[in-house]
């Protein structure tokens, strides 16, 4: 390494967006929306915890977020029903996870070795979620979902107002078959993205991909609904994604960043004013004392469609998590991917054989 890559390395991250970084997308509501969301947060309140309960302030601050109520909404299709089945669901799995009172303690150990860290921003000022499965240094245990959901809310602290939406680069660098989550863990990864955080993963990108891997991704693409293809981004050019000074210079940018634990941890908690009990430093949640949640978010027309009437059946949404589910649950593990070889091996050609056997 040269003296001047040397005096540019930093174990800085980027916090922000790039000066001059446009929003978007930006969502905006017809009349017939907003009536929808206003029935939605209705029914989410009549629901919620009694003020009497530990966590009810965390619940309300949870729903008077701007972007919790229209992101189910637009999950179900604008489907009532469907919706209110969703923001019901993340309701109760939060009252038993509680991702806002996760204390930092609790996952630093699954930090360690750098294998999902938040840094930077692309092109439309989502925040950046690097996750590298050769780096996993733990255990499978719960305290893996745990990490997961702190590093989910820690990137959703960082989002810029207006911006709902994040970017996941899963980079299979150093990664072997034998170092990808069990099918049991992907399973319940891809539960909590795909119910618990709808509408939040605005893209999925994966980068040095094994040849292996790639030949099965390339496979299943056809079958992928247009919405969730375009998410998806297989070892693609970053640069047109994500701006050179915020992309890691591992993948083409100019961000010279070398992980170190414990000065990357204390950015993080610093930009996103977390407490060691894992509340917030500069953040006074106020107490519930029975009166209604702040009025629901409204905007002027939009272009977006909906057709806005109660729907019984639940919709079928190409959400966000169809794209994680590629990339975790349907990612082959090294049983998967030796019967896949077999069954592919009568039908590739020689040269093929030789290098995935």
């Amino acid at each position: 390494m040269s003296k001047d890559t040397l005096s540019q390395t930093t174990t800085k991250i980027h916090t922000k967006p790039a000066p001059g970084t446009d929003i978007g997308p930006i969502h905006e509501y017809d009349e017939k929306q907003n009536e929808m969301m206003k029935q939605v947060k209705e029914y989410a309140l009549s629901i919620s915890l009694a003020p009497s309960d530990p966590y009810a302030k965390w619940e309300r601050r949870w729903l008077n977020k701007p972007d919790t109520i229209p992101r189910y909404s637009r999950a179900s299709k604008w489907h009532l029903n469907d919706a209110k089945k969703r923001i019901k669901n993340t309701m109760e799995w939060r009252r038993e996870f509680k991702p806002e009172l996760i204390s930092p303690d609790e996952v630093k150990v699954e930090d360690e070795s750098g294998k999902i860290v938040i840094n930077g921003f692309d092109n439309d000022g989502r925040p950046i979620i690097y996750m590298r499965p050769g780096r996993q240094n733990t255990e499978t245990s719960p305290r893996q979902l745990k990490h997961l959901v702190w590093c989910l809310e820690r990137a959703k602290d960082l989002m810029p107002p207006g911006q709902e939406s994040l970017v996941i680069i899963v980079d299979y660098k150093t990664t072997t078959l034998r170092t990808n989550p069990p099918i049991s863990v992907a399973s319940k990864v891809l539960t909590i993205l795909q119910h618990h955080y709808v509408e939040t993963l605005g893209r999925a990108i994966v980068t040095n991909l094994p040849l292996l891997l790639n030949f099965f991704y390339k496979g299943i693409s056809p079958f992928l609904d247009p919405v969730t293809r375009d998410k998806m981004r297989f070892n693609p050019n970053l640069l047109e994604l994500i701006p050179a000074s915020q992309l890691e210079a591992e993948f083409g940018g100019e961000h010279e960043f070398e992980f170190e634990h414990e000065h990357y941890w204390q950015q993080i908690i610093e930009a996103c004013g977390i407490a060691p009990d894992g509340t917030r430093v500069n953040e006074v949640v106020p107490e519930i004392d029975g009166e209604k949640l702040e009025d629901e978010p409204t905007s002027e027309p939009s272009k977006e469609t909906g057709e806005g009437e109660e729907e019984e059946e639940e919709s079928t949404s190409s959400t966000p998590a169809t794209a994680v589910e590629l990339l975790t649950n349907m990612a082959p593990t090294a049983e998967d991917v030796s019967k896949r070889v077999e069954e592919m091996s009568l039908r590739m050609p020689n040269d093929a054989q030789t290098v995935t056997s």
